[in-house]
């Protein structure tokens, strides 16, 4: 795993940038953000895929593996944490004395100036950055944004605006979103997570309490959400809003309705808003209420931020219908913590009616399985009424002896709900067998598993053939 190195800067002139992992969420983004802005971007992946196909067009020169030719001239290399230090482009630009930049450091070149809006917590960011900076838009405001999916309504990642303001995910899996000059600070929760990398949620914690303190204009945070609390406790920060149910929220979430498309009811400084999104489930009403926090903080009127937050229409592989086949729809989430397994699985809930859900989860990182395992396993019984559990994808991490997705299958207290089926082609097919009309297929990992869903397909056709 490659870490940040806060010493090396952007050159005045970098010439020709050269991005490691080109066709990444984050990556993408801000590698479009520099093609944006004139500069010429070069880049490699391990594969082909619709992020890549989008920054050919803009200009970019992709190649497919990884090898050190493909550096070519570039003046500056740009990495992200997952990649292995190992990597033959990097050791090139190690070799050569060519600067080397995580994600974060040159997301925060292209900040500049600007007034931040940073995302950060074990999961929601996403979402909550897409509402911020679909609710901007309606706001008439033009923002710019580095999100770490695209935003439906906008069909893109990232995208350069006139106005002051820029709007960021924020990754704290490696520390790096302690790197930015942030003006706000929104902390969706402090699940604990990451803990290969801070080694203790001591310290994990304590990375966010750096975050918050740091803001220079606010801080939105989590009243639910034990960790965050204790960062808020800790943090002081002199302008701080919380958002969530408890009694002491600042923004206060009440009246939550679950029958289709999210609705409640927020109240904030002595008056009630009511209000009804477009996407489904409970997490989506709590995202809401933190992106309202961010934005009546910087000055908007309640009402109007509540009227532009409800235009927001999803975020790609956040609850994302790709087909149905009689009768069997087949999604994709990004979920890979059991918070969000949770969160995904009972928004599926709100909408399956009288159909079931059939879980295909894949575990991401050996790590995170090995931690969590149980936590897994509860949590996909509890929510789904099938799980498919594939292998590990393992991203930055070596294989650990001992840790694979049965790892997640074996601690199922009812055996018959779960199997655990290395092989695609033959999860797919079982897949296929066990679904009937008005099931969800629903597909979780931050990994690869999205490549499934052709199969997935596939297979309910040809059961059904």
């Amino acid at each position: 795993m490659i870490k940040p190195d806060p010493s090396v800067t952007i050159p005045d002139d970098p010439g020709t940038l050269h991005f490691v992992g080109i066709g990444g969420s984050g990556m993408s983004g801000i590698a479009r953000m520099f093609l944006e802005a004139g500069y010429t971007v070069t880049g490699s992946d391990v594969r082909e895929s619709s992020n890549i196909d989008a920054l050919r067009e803009l200009g970019a020169r992709v190649a497919i593996g990884h090898d050190a030719a493909n550096v070519g001239d570039a003046g500056t290399l740009v990495v992200t944490g997952a990649l292995w230090v190992d990597n033959p482009e990097y050791q090139l630009a190690l070799t050569r004395g060519i600067p080397v930049l995580h994600r974060a450091q040159a997301l925060d070149w292209l900040i500049g100036h600007r007034r931040l809006i940073a995302v950060a917590g074990a999961h929601g960011k996403t979402t909550s950055t897409g509402m911020i900076v679909t609710a901007l838009r309606a706001l008439g405001q033009d923002p710019s944004f580095v999100n770490g999916g695209v935003i439906e309504s906008l069909g893109v990642s990232s995208g350069h605006g006139e106005g002051e303001l820029f709007v960021v995910e924020a990754d704290e899996s490696d520390g790096s979103f302690l790197l930015y000059d942030t003006a706000v600070a929104l902390i969706t929760n402090v699940d604990p997570d990451h803990l290969d990398h801070y080694g203790s949620l001591e310290n994990f914690e304590h990375a966010f309490v750096d975050f918050a303190q740091a803001a220079s204009e606010l801080v939105v945070v989590s009243a639910d959400d034990p960790g965050a609390v204790r960062v808020s406790h800790a943090a002081r920060h002199a302008h701080t809003i919380t958002f969530g149910e408890a009694a002491s929220a600042d923004v206060r979430l009440t009246g939550i309705a679950t029958d289709g498309p999210v609705a409640f009811t927020l109240a904030w400084q002595g008056a009630e808003y009511s209000a009804r999104l477009a996407v489904p489930g409970r997490h989506n009403a709590v995202n809401a209420a933190g992106a309202f926090a961010v934005l009546v903080g910087l000055g908007f009127e309640p009402a109007a931020v509540l009227a532009a937050i409800a235009t927001f229409g999803g975020t790609e592989r956040r609850f994302e219908l790709h087909g149905t086949v009689d009768g069997v729809s087949v999604y994709d989430d990004y979920a890979h913590h059991p918070t969000e397994v949770a969160a995904a699985l009972s928004a599926a809930r709100t909408v399956v009616g009288t159909g079931r859900i059939i879980a295909v989860h894949q575990p991401h990182l050996y790590s995170r399985t090995r931690l969590f395992a149980q936590e897994f396993a509860d949590t996909l019984e509890t929510y789904a009424d099938e799980t498919v559990v594939l292998d590990v994808y393992g991203a930055r991490e070596d294989p650990e002896p001992g840790v694979t997705g049965a790892l997640v299958a074996e601690r199922f207290r009812d055996p018959a709900k779960v199997a655990f089926i290395a092989d695609w082609q033959e999860a797919a097919d079982h897949t296929a067998r066990i679904a009937r009309d008005g099931d969800f297929v629903i597909t979780l990992g931050c990994g690869d598993v999205y490549r499934i869903v052709p199969q997935l397909l596939a297979s309910l056709h040809a059961a059904r053939d």
